[in-house]
């Protein structure tokens, strides 16, 4: 009678939780359609204050009543532009002027020297944000189609501006709806039931439901700001973090099931055993991502706490409405792998990580020696990283409108036509600084701001002066994306800095791509070490040991290097990409060590616990034997949530998922299952100092009379 009302009981509470939670994921649930609405994808709105370039956006305010973002309409008739051509191109421009949020007078159309293209250039109000989309839909609706030989594109700034938009407006559903088939298709394969996967999968979108709400909250009140690629991420990383933990859980409850009788025993012993580790595993994601608040780039700022949050978020779901969803499922919902009361040991199973401990225990030193030397040799395509960036126009798999455009404008005009590069100098060293400046390779012509910028522009005309500065406009050689352009941007920069008393500030486009790599670079070398460190602390406190650690720690750095050269290679020569984004390295380490270092504590944690009961190189054996099945599925679920970026048009984003996919594989299949073992097993007791399991191991009788073993 009292257990039947102790499990009447259990499932009351269990069904207690599972409503409060519903009902959260109602509330919450439409703002998961939301996080579109609070995004912003200007690449100036992300750099430092103390960036030159946003010095220069900052001067540029005061000789402009509107500050704009140019974008360049551009014609092309290879045969020669007609007369005809040129009526429509002015009859094109002048509608153009009468478009909301177009900042007029149009300056008038520029042709090409060879005849072949006309440009206009179109400023477009800068404070319009995310509206600017709209503004350069209604000029290419506009200008309307290629016609009779003549073909026209909107590129420049504002071109490819809205063409980032429309891609990440269109994130939430394509991204979420893949991501929901992978997890899906991998949970029936795994669990092999027709029930099991939706417990899950529930719970992985009541976290996503959950972290949105904050997410949208906070970047609604401009606490932080929300771009495509964080709202992206959040999106795979809640999905596949959340089954994950949902995997390890649910491991551990099935393997309880065997040992107690009822439902609610064998989940108290599971969640017990099993949280600790999912908050280990959690809190190092989390506090790697915060991390990122370190960064100068606000874009990388941004993307701490929303992961963060993500995680958190994840980790509530999973620890309570999780366990509830299985309490009032009971046994039947393992159908028809029913798990039944009959004392079964794990480690007893034969399977093939039976048979991969008994491989790592026969051959432990060889093992580790392999699999860290065939990594060693992967981080070789290191040398085919970073080789050139990735430029504005190279940012998406297909080819879209501002891409064609870049493509005509660099055929027929200097490349930076349309976006020159801007100087702020004061007006005594103005003409000094024009020279110097023209004397720049890779600057194709140098002339002052005037006070009448609409009409063509008059070399007699003195230039606007605001106080006591001087803006000159110079244009540069090559494509504003291009690897030329920006190193033609440093040598501006050291060039007219020299200037004495010139106090020159240059900015533009180009200028704000450079100033965001080189925060990008710094980012790296100052938060890569603190994420190292803090990891270290976690992993020092979870297994109460100082060399284990460490070890762990060189294995997912190497780990996370040899995934680097290898992707070198796939982006390289499979993939045809023409480079790698300056966020990219950062991101990639954050995700890889951070998500990496899961499986180390999964693992290590099971085999610390085993080492207490059977010494430590039988519980590396224990240890891999009973999470291996498990920790293998978590991994294939992370990385095939993760290469559902591939589906979005945007190279950085495929990329990163590849990167993660990659690397999450080649962790849990070598470095977790081999390296990792196969090192604590050579080095046995002596990988716990200087905790107590790291000393002499002595036998003595228990209140029974057995034999059991004790550190001492």
């Amino acid at each position: 009678m009292a257990g039947r009302r102790g499990r009447g009981v259990a499932r009351l509470v269990a069904l207690a939780v599972v409503l409060g939670w519903l009902i959260v994921g109602g509330i919450a649930g439409p703002y998961a359609g939301k996080l579109g609405e609070v995004a912003t994808n200007d690449n100036a709105s992300f750099l430092p204050t103390d960036a030159e370039a946003t010095k220069a956006q900052d001067l540029a305010g005061g000789f402009v009543d509107r500050q704009a973002m140019p974008a360049l309409v551009v014609y092309e008739r290879t045969a020669g532009i007609t007369e005809a051509d040129r009526q429509r191109v002015a009859a094109d421009a002048a509608q153009f002027g009468q478009v909301q949020g177009v900042v007029g007078p149009l300056p008038p159309p520029i042709p090409s020297q060879d005849g072949q293209a006309l440009q206009v250039v179109v400023p477009i109000d800068d404070s319009e944000g995310e509206q600017i989309g709209a503004v350069v839909d209604e000029l290419r609706r506009t200008a309307g189609e290629n016609r009779d030989g003549l073909t026209v594109d909107v590129a420049g700034p504002a071109g490819l501006l809205a063409d980032l938009i429309e891609v990440f407006n269109a994130i939430d559903g394509p991204l979420l709806l893949v991501t929901l088939v992978v997890v899906l298709i991998i949970l029936l394969i795994v669990y092999r039931s027709p029930v099991l996967w939706i417990f899950p999968l529930l719970a992985a979108g009541m976290s996503y439901a959950l972290a949105s709400v904050f997410v949208y909250l906070l970047a609604d009140a401009d606490v932080i700001k929300l771009n495509g690629q964080a709202q992206g991420i959040l999106t795979v990383l809640v999905f596949g973090a959340g089954t994950d933990y949902a995997l390890l859980l649910i491991s551990r409850y099935r393997e309880e099931l065997h040992r107690h009788d009822r439902p609610w025993d064998a989940m108290k012993t599971a969640w017990r055993n099993a949280a600790p580790a999912i908050f280990a595993s959690g809190g190092t994601v989390i506090v790697s991502l915060l991390c990122l608040l370190l960064s100068s780039l606000n874009s990388n700022r941004a993307l701490g706490p929303v992961a963060a949050i993500g995680i958190a978020a994840t980790l509530l779901v999973m620890l309570t409405f999780l366990p509830a969803l299985l309490l009032l499922g009971g046994r039947w919902a393992f159908w028809p792998r029913t798990p039944r009361q009959d004392q079964a040991d794990p480690h007893t199973e034969h399977g093939i990580w039976s048979r991969i401990a008994g491989f790592v225990a026969r051959r432990a030193r060889v093992v580790w020696l392999v699999t860290a030397v065939a990594l060693a040799v992967l981080t070789l395509g290191l040398t085919q990283l970073g080789v050139t960036t990735l430029g504005q126009t190279d940012l998406f798999t297909n080819r879209t409108d501002s891409v064609a455009g870049q493509e005509v404008i660099t055929r027929h005009y200097p490349g930076g036509t349309g976006s020159p590069a801007t100087i702020f100098t004061t007006q005594a060293t103005a003409q000094q600084v024009a020279q110097v400046a023209q004397g720049v390779p890779g600057v194709a012509a140098v002339r002052p701001v005037t006070q009448n910028r609409a009409g063509p522009p008059d070399p007699s005309a003195p230039p606007k002066v605001v106080d006591g500065r001087v803006q000159l406009e110079a244009t540069l050689a090559d494509p504003p994306d291009s690897d030329g352009a920006e190193r033609t941007i440093r040598q501006l920069r050291e060039a007219v800095h020299a200037v004495p008393g010139s106090e020159s500030v240059v900015g533009g486009f180009t200028a704000i791509t450079v100033d965001t790599s080189d925060a990008s670079t710094r980012d790296r070398n100052v938060i890569i070490p603190v994420v190292l460190v803090v990891i270290a602390v976690i992993l020092a406190l979870l297994l109460r040991a100082l060399v284990a650690p460490i070890l762990l720690i060189a294995t997912v750095v190497l780990s996370f290097l040899a995934t680097l050269g290898l992707c070198a290679l796939i982006f390289t020569y499979l993939l045809d990409f023409p480079g790698v984004d300056a966020s990219f390295p950062l991101f990639a380490f954050v995700f890889l060590v951070a998500l990496g270092i899961d499986y180390n504590i999964f693992l290590m944690s099971r085999v610390r616990e085993e080492s207490v009961k059977r010494g430590t190189r039988a519980g590396v054996l224990a240890g891999l034997t009973v999470t291996g099945g498990v920790i293998t599925s978590a991994g294939i679920v992370l990385a095939a949530t993760f290469s559902a970026l591939a589906v979005l048009p945007l190279v950085v984003l495929v990329e990163l998922g590849v990167a993660v996919a990659v690397g999450v594989l080649l962790d849990t299949i070598v470095v977790r299952s081999l390296l990792v073992p196969a090192l604590a097993y050579d080095i046995g007791p002596k990988i716990w100092w200087p905790g107590r399991l790291s000393r002499p191991v002595r036998t003595e009788p228990d209140r029974t009379g057995a034999e059991v073993r004790r550190a001492g």
